[in-house]
């Protein structure tokens, strides 16, 4: 009686729903296990499970009288979680056919995130071959019972889901010692409870995610600044998304792209969520590919009309750029603006923004959101088209694996352009309650560490050459809040890594993606970090490698998931789609790289297949090249390309900004690092820098045509 009418009394406040399959709970052998976020959790489960199981608490709950007089009224076991012996009692229940409720992190959660998971639940899961219910909460972290003060708005009576997630088993881990068992069992439950996390994650639009976020942390939330320091509001975001919205809407069709030449500010985040609730689809236009590559970019994906700022243009130097594109029609943002009438301000004031969902037109998750492009190297620029459910399905697999919380002030001076800086950058921070500070360009060297410090940013992404050069020119003290710096989009040179963790005391996390990814496939954590790796697969990402001929260690990498585009727009073939399709199938995504993963699944990035010559026969990496040439100058920035030579086949070339590096010094630093002697190059070329595209990536197809010019 009493279970009926506390079950009715927290549906009635907290609106509890609970989704998924619930016919696992017929199995002998049971252990459910949860994510654990308040104090409420257990009771949770326990009113709303369709079964009476045995829960497994920690000792510290039972000291406190009112969960005390709780758990009297259910069947009950207190155990210390690091205690080996308390483990067997658990397998006693488990072999008895009691069913178990247990949460593998031990303790409340505080930071929003999956935390420790402890060896004991995983290793009886293991040892028990019990069925594994694993059951994903939401809601209560937002109640006045957790224990995440200041990071999340607290509410009264939160709406709570509680999500039944498919059945599965662990398999005891094969080791040489008990010890190391556990460990690996321990690391099967963690990325079996982040698979929990993301595979529950909502399915949404671009615009249907900012407004559950705006609905989860308070319209007047202050999330977004620039470098006009203004904080704006969901509110505020809401209002400009929704003006621009409603303005671009008259002068293009439902579901067209949109060519966007803006850089990172406001306005463009504005632009983006608008088009997304007005079901157009934004075509980042990359500014640094000059008017060729725009104009190859534009015709690919069949955009008729770029948004842009005659003051954007004025200060980049681009309005001739601009001009030279043909075929497309040009609006400005400061005309835009002027365009806004009394009439519009009062459909946004007394309609638009107290129903935002009304006035959006209604689109598919599974529908293009953006276009982005890649950087023409490999020929033209493609198109990329990527679907509301491929962005934030990227963005809960990152969630899934990395704290971030509304705690946290994003840096971002990576163009949006790019599916780095969209993604992680303009996208997560904002639809998960994370500040954002959006920056011009990643090139001012002496002023972002200084921004840093100022507004006191804790997560900084960057690339290798980005990051070398913040370290280079900051105070020791400028990244004393940084909780995360993410390196992506080239390799991490060792040199970098070693300077911020020895000047700043910070550990990079190196990941790895491709923009046709949305784009983080793998990445370095706090709970799983190797040096020398690109971390392990977000959870949903499947993989294979297929094999190279003259490579014996490691294959190309393809990939498969939520996350991997909806297919590319072709130079050949404007404006369709050409779904994503490789050698092992369709939906496959061969990324061109040659890729290694050790037996506890961390990824090392060997190059890309385009990223090898063969000389004489044998295939020698350009990465292993520009390693050596780091160790001897470990300063200096470098880059290998291979041209053609008739007599080897390939040669290699090496570009240096160190004037004194000397190939003498390179064939020694091949000794000690063991390289073999066909990866010393014949050539060294000085240059002052080292030509950049505009994502921070070395412009190879540049050194190669200077290369090639040179010989």
């Amino acid at each position: 009686m009493l279970r009926a009418v506390l079950k009715g009394l927290f549906t009635l406040l907290f609106g509890v729903r609970v989704l998924g399959d619930a016919s696992p709970l017929k199995q002998d052998k049971l252990l459910v296990i949860a994510n654990h976020l308040s104090f409420l959790d257990g009771i949770l489960l326990g009113l709303f499970l369709p079964m009476r199981p045995t829960f497994v608490v920690h000792t510290t709950v039972l000291k406190q009288p009112f969960f005390r007089m709780v758990l009297s009224q259910v069947p009950h076991l207190a155990v210390d979680p690091t205690s080996p012996m308390a483990m067997k009692k658990v397998i006693a229940l488990l072999e008895s056919g009691q069913p178990v409720v247990i949460f593998p992190e031990g303790r409340i959660t505080v930071t929003g995130s999956i935390m420790k998971v402890y060896d004991g639940p995983a290793f009886v899961a293991a040892r028990t071959g019990a069925t594994i219910l694993p059951v994903r909460l939401d809601g209560p972290e937002r109640s006045y019972f957790s224990r995440l003060s200041g990071q999340f708005r607290r509410q009264l009576f939160p709406r709570i889901t509680i999500t039944l997630l498919p059945a599965t088993t662990i398999a005891m881990p094969q080791a040489p010692t008990a010890k190391q068992r556990r460990r690996k069992a321990a690391e099967a439950m963690r990325r079996l409870m982040q698979e929990m996390i993301f595979s529950s994650r909502p399915t949404q639009t671009l615009f249907t995610a900012l407004l559950d976020a705006m609905a989860v942390n308070g319209p007047d939330a202050r999330m977004l600044e620039d470098m006009n320091q203004e904080e704006q509001s969901y509110r505020d975001l809401l209002k400009g998304s929704l003006a621009l919205g409603r303005l671009i809407a008259r002068f293009t069709e439902e579901g067209e792209n949109v060519g966007v030449l803006l850089p990172n500010v406001s306005t463009t985040v504005c632009t983006i969520f608008g088009m997304s609730a007005m079901r157009r689809v934004p075509a980042m236009l990359n500014y640094t590919a000059g008017a060729a590559g725009m104009q190859y970019a534009c015709e690919a994906a069949g955009v008729r009309t770029i948004v842009t700022s005659r003051r954007f243009l004025e200060i980049a130097r681009l309005a001739a750029t601009v001009q030279a594109i043909r075929n497309v029609q040009v609006v400005y943002m400061e005309e835009l603006r002027a365009r806004f009438t009394w009439a519009d301000r009062l459909w946004l004031v007394l309609v638009a923004l107290r129903m935002p969902r009304v006035v959006m037109r209604s689109s598919s998750p599974r529908e293009p959101a953006v276009v982005l492009f890649t950087s023409g190297s490999e020929g033209k620029p493609k198109g990329v088209v990527l679907s509301h459910e491929a962005l934030l399905a990227n963005v809960a697999q990152i969630r899934a694996v990395v704290d971030f919380s509304p705690a946290d002030k994003f840096l971002v001076a990576l163009p949006v352009f790019h599916a780095f800086g969209l993604t992680c950058g303009a996208i997560m921070p904002l639809v998960t309650g994370s500040r954002l500070f959006l920056y011009p360009s990643p090139l001012h060297y002496r002023i972002i560490p200084e921004v840093i410090y100022d507004r006191g940013c804790t997560v900084l992404f960057g690339t290798s050459t980005f990051l070398g050069a913040y370290a280079r020119f900051a105070h020791p003290y400028d990244f004393y809040r940084l909780r995360y710096v993410v390196s992506g989009a080239e390799k991490l040179s060792d040199e970098v890594r070693k300077t911020w963790y020895e000047r700043f005391g910070i550990r990079i996390m190196e990941g790895y993606g491709a923009t046709e990814c949305a784009p983080v496939i793998a990445v370095n954590t706090p709970m799983a970090y190797r040096t020398g790796t690109v971390g392990t697969l977000l959870p949903g990402v499947e993989c294979r490698l297929q094999p190279v001929e003259g490579i014996a260690d490691g294959g190309i990498l393809h990939v498969r998931g939520p996350n991997v585009m909806l297919g590319y727009y072709l130079h050949e073939a404007p404006g369709v789609l050409q779904p994503p399709v490789s050698d092992l199938g369709e939906g496959w995504h061969g990324t061109g790289d040659i890729v290694t993963i050790d037996e506890d699944g961390f990824l090392g990035i060997r190059g890309r297949v385009r990223r090898f010559a063969k000389i004489a026969g044998e295939m020698v990496s350009l990465e292993v090249v520009e390693k050596i040439a780091q160790t001897a100058s470990p300063g200096g920035q470098h880059a290998s390309v291979a041209v053609a030579d008739p007599k080897r086949g390939e040669s290699l070339v090496l570009f240096t900004n160190d004037a004194g590096l000397e190939r003498e010094a390179i064939v020694q630093a091949a000794r000690t690092l063991g390289a073999p002697e066909l990866a010393v190059p014949r050539r060294i070329e000085h240059l002052k820098a080292l030509p950049l595209l505009g994502t921070g990536k070395t412009d190879y197809v540049n050194l190669k045509e200077l290369a090639e010019a040179r010989a």
